[in-house]
C-alpha cells in the first residue's frame, strides 16, 4: 500500500497538504470542521470500511480531513483503525480537546505527539469549563506539551481566527518521558516514527505491515503516558467550585435506572407526539395528500397523457400505481422526507443537548444481553421513523458483529412510523389486552432472536466507551445545520433505490409475475395463518411499502385473533423494498439474502403459532391466555440464555487470567 493510496481513493490529489482533525467523541470536531471548510465538503466511505469520512478544501494547497471520534489510535475497532491510518499519513494534526475533560482527552493528545507528527491543540468548550469553575493555565499547558494551544469556543467561532493563523505553525511536541530510546530503536525498522510507536504498543496490524513482531510495551507506555498526563493536569488546572450544579445533578438522575427510565419514557413520549402524531398525521397529511397527490400527481398524469396512452406498458412504468415518476417521488417527498427531517431534528436536539449519550448509558445493560451496546439505541430509535435510515445509522456501531445483529433486528421487529400509525389504529379497536399482547409478542421475539444471534455469532458486544458531554440548551443554528445536512444526505442516497424499486415492481405487475407470487403465498396465508386469502395482497404490498401492507389489512373483515395474527406478521415481515435494497447495500449479497429469508420465515412462523395457540382455549379461558403464556416463556428462556452466556464469558475470562 503506497503512503497516499487511501487518500487518493478519497479523491484527495497527491501533493496537497493533509490537515487532519483528531479528538475524542463530543469534543467539537464536527463543529470545527464545518467552520474550517464551509460548504466545500465531500463525504466518502474510507476504503475497506463502512465509516464515512468528511473532507473539504481549506486552501489552494491544503485539505481538512475529519476523523471518527476516538480515545486512542490502535486496532481496537473500526473507528480507531480508520482514525489511526488517517492520522499517521497527516501533514498536520489539529487535536481538538474538551476543556472539561483534560485528564481523558490529553491521553490521545500525548499519543499523537509521541508519533512525532506536527500538532496544534484546539482547547474547545472553554465557556463550559468556566461555568463549571475550571481555570486552565493555557501558557503552561502549551509549554508542557511542547505545542501551541489555542483556547476556543468552536460553536461560537471564538478562537477560530487564531487557530487559522497558527495552523501551519504546528510543531512536534514533547515525547512521553521514558520511551524515547525504545522509539528510536524501533524507528530504524519501520516506515515512520508513528508506526514505530504503535508497534511498541502491540498494534498487530501495524506490526504485520512492517514485517516485525508486535511489541509488548503497551502497558508500560500507557502507564508512563497516564502519569505524564496526570502531572500536566495537576499543574495547569484549578477547580474553583466544589458544589454540584443543577446540570450535574440532572445528568446523574438521567443515567440511574430508577430515575433515568421515567425521564427516558417521558422523552420518548415527546418524540412520539412530535413524530408519530404531529408530523406523521398533520404534516404528512398536507405534504402527501394535499401537495403530492392533490397537485403533483395530477400534473404528471395530465402531462404524460398527452404523449402516452394510459393503457400502454410505458404508462404503467412511468405513471401507474408504482410509476417511476409517481410512487417514489410521492413517497420520498410527501411521506418519508417530513418524517426523516423530523427525526433528524429531534435526534439533533437530543445530541446537541447532551442527552443522547446518557440514553446510551441507560440502555447499555439491556442491549448487551442481545449482543449490542448502548450506542445501538440510536438506530433503534431512528428505526421507528424509518428502517431504511436506521440501517444506514448502524455504521456508528463499534464492530461488524454488532452491525449485523442491529440490522437484522431493525428489519424484523421495528415498525416504521408510517406503519406504526396504522398498527396503532387497528390495535386501538381490539382493546387493551390485545395491545399489551402485541407489545409482548414483538418484544419477546426481539429478545429471543437477539439472544440467539448473540450466542451464535463469534465474539461479544464491544464495551460502551462513551463521553458524557455537559448538558446544555441546544443551539438552534447547530441543530438546523445537522438536520439539513443529514436529511439531504439521506435523500440523495435513498432516491435512486426507491426509483429502482418502483421500476422493478411495475415490470412485475405488467408481466403478471406479481399475481404469480400472490397465488404462491395463498396456502400459507389461509392454511397456516388462518387469514382470508385477500390478506396475501397485503403482504405483497408490505414488501413494496410497509404502511401499504398494514393499510391493506384495514379493509379486510377480521376477528380479533385474525387481526392480531395479521398485525404481528406484517410487523415481522420483511421491510419495504427501499429497506431491502439498503440491506443489500450494507451487507454482502449472501448475508442480506439470508436475513431477508429469515425475516419471512420468522414472521410466518410467529403468526402461525399465534393462530394455532388461539384454538387451544376452552369455553372459560380467554383466547389470549395461551398466546401470552407462550411468549412470556420464550422471553424468560431468552433472558436465561443471555445470563448463562454472560456467566460463561466471565468464567472463561477468569480462567484466562489464571492461565496468564
Amino acid at each position: 500500500m503506497s503512503k497516499g493510496s487511501d487518500f487518493m481513493e478519497l479523491d484527495i490529489p497527491p501533493g496537497v497538504k493533509k490537515i487532519v482533525l483528531a479528538g475524542n467523541p463530543n469534543s467539537g470536531k464536527s463543529v470545527l470542521f464545518n467552520a474550517l471548510t464551509g460548504m466545500y465538503v465531500d463525504v466518502s466511505n474510507y476504503p475497506g470500511t463502512t465509516l464515512e469520512i468528511s473532507y473539504g478544501k481549506y486552501s489552494d494547497d491544503a485539505v481538512i480531513i475529519d476523523t471518527p471520534g476516538v480515545y486512542g489510535i490502535s486496532s481496537f475497532n473500526d473507528e480507531e483503525r480508520t482514525a489511526r491510518d488517517i492520522i499517521l499519513k497527516a501533514d498536520i494534526v489539529v487535536n481538538i480537546i474538551n476543556a472539561l475533560h483534560l485528564e481523558r482527552d490529553l491521553f490521545l493528545t500525548q499519543q499523537i505527539i509521541d508519533t512525532g507528527l506536527p500538532v496544534i491543540v484546539a482547547l474547545n468548550m472553554m465557556d463550559e469549563a468556566e461555568r463549571q469553575g475550571l481555570s486552565i493555565n493555557i501558557d503552561l499547558l502549551s509549554s508542557m506539551l511542547g505545542v501551541k494551544v489555542i483556547p476556543m469556543v468552536a460553536i461560537e467561532k471564538k478562537g477560530l481566527e487564531e487557530l487559522k493563523n497558527n495552523i501551519f505553525n504546528a510543531s512536534r511536541g514533547i515525547t512521553t518521558p521514558g520511551i524515547e530510546e525504545k522509539l528510536q530503536e524501533m524507528e530504524k525498522q519501520t516506515f515512520s516514527r508513528g508506526e514505530a510507536l504503535l508497534i511498541l504498543e502491540g498494534d498487530p496490524i501495524i506490526a504485520q505491515r512492517n514485517g516485525v513482531p508486535p511489541g509488548k510495551m503497551q502497558e508500560e507506555i500507557y502507564l508512563k503516558r497516564r502519569k505524564h498526563v496526570n502531572s500536566i493536569v495537576d499543574k495547569v488546572v484549578k477547580y474553583n467550585k466544589s458544589e454540584e450544579d443543577f446540570k450535574t445533578k440532572l445528568s446523574s438522575l438521567m443515567i440511574r435506572p430508577y430515575t433515568g427510565i421515567p425521564i427516558f419514557l417521558l422523552s420518548m413520549a415527546v418524540l412520539y407526539e412530535v413524530i408519530g402524531v404531529f408530523i406523521a398525521q398533520t404534516v404528512v397529511g398536507f405534504t402527501e395528500e394535499t401537495i403530492m397527490q392533490g397537485y403533483y400527481q395530477p400534473f404528471i398524469t395530465e402531462l404524460l397523457s398527452k404523449w402516452i396512452s394510459i393503457n400502454s406498458p410505458l404508462w404503467h412504468i412511468l405513471a401507474g400505481e408504482f410509476g417511476f415518476l409517481t410512487m417514489p417521488v410521492i413517497y420520498l417527498l410527501g411521506l418519508l422526507m417530513p418524517l426523516v427531517v423530523g427525526f433528524y431534528l429531534m435526534l439533533s436536539i437530543f445530541e446537541d443537548s447532551g442527552y443522547l449519550p446518557r440514553i446510551a448509558v441507560l440502555t447499555d445493560r439491556i442491549l448487551t444481553s442481545i449482543g449490542l451496546n448502548g450506542r445501538a439505541v440510536i438506530p433503534i430509535i431512528l428505526g421507528f421513523g424509518c428502517v431504511t435510515m436506521a440501517t444506514i445509522v448502524t455504521r456508528i456501531l463499534g464492530s461488524d458483529r454488532e452491525r449485523r445483529i442491529a440490522i437484522f433486528l431493525l428489519g424484523l421487529t421495528i415498525p416504521c412510523s408510517a406503519q406504526l400509525g396504522i398498527i396503532a389504529g387497528m390495535l386501538a379497536g381490539l382493546g387493551p389486552p390485545y395491545v399489551l399482547l402485541y407489545i409482548l409478542i414483538i418484544f419477546s421475539i426481539l429478545a429471543s432472536v437477539g439472544t440467539l444471534l448473540n450466542a451464535a455469532l463469534p465474539g461479544k458486544s464491544t464495551d460502551l466507551i462513551i463521553d458524557l458531554p455537559p448538558l446544555r440548551f441546544p443551539r438552534a443554528g447547530n441543530v438546523l445545520k445537522k438536520t439539513a445536512t443529514k436529511s439531504l444526505h439521506f435523500l440523495l442516497e435513498a432516491a435512486p433505490l426507491f426509483a429502482l424499486g418502483a421500476l422493478i415492481i411495475s415490470v412485475f405487475q405488467i408481466t403478471g409475475f406479481l399475481d404469480l407470487v400472490q397465488n404462491l403465498i395463498k396456502p400459507i396465508t389461509v392454511g397456516w395463518l388462518g387469514l382470508p386469502k385477500e390478506a396475501t395482497t397485503a403482504f405483497i404490498m408490505g414488501i413494496i411499502r410497509r404502511d401499504f401492507g398494514a393499510a391493506g389489512l384495514m379493509s379486510l373483515e377480521l376477528d380479533k385473533i385474525q387481526s392480531l395474527v395479521a398485525l404481528v406478521t406484517i410487523t415481522l415481515f420483511v421491510p419495504c423494498i427501499a429497506s431491502i435494497m439498503m440491506l443489500f447495500k450494507e451487507r454482502s449479497k449472501k448475508e442480506a439474502l439470508v436475513m431477508w429469508l429469515s425475516s419471512l420465515f420468522i414472521a410466518f412462523l410467529a403468526g402461525g403459532i399465534i393462530s394455532k395457540l388461539s384454538k387451544l382455549t376452552g369455553e372459560f379461558l380467554p383466547v389470549y391466555y395461551p398466546i401470552a403464556a407462550f411468549f412470556i416463556v420464550l422471553m424468560m428462556v431468552s433472558f436465561a440464555v443471555s445470563r448463562f452466556k454472560s456467566r460463561t464469558e466471565k468464567f472463561e475470562e477468569k480462567l484466562e487470567g489464571v492461565g496468564k
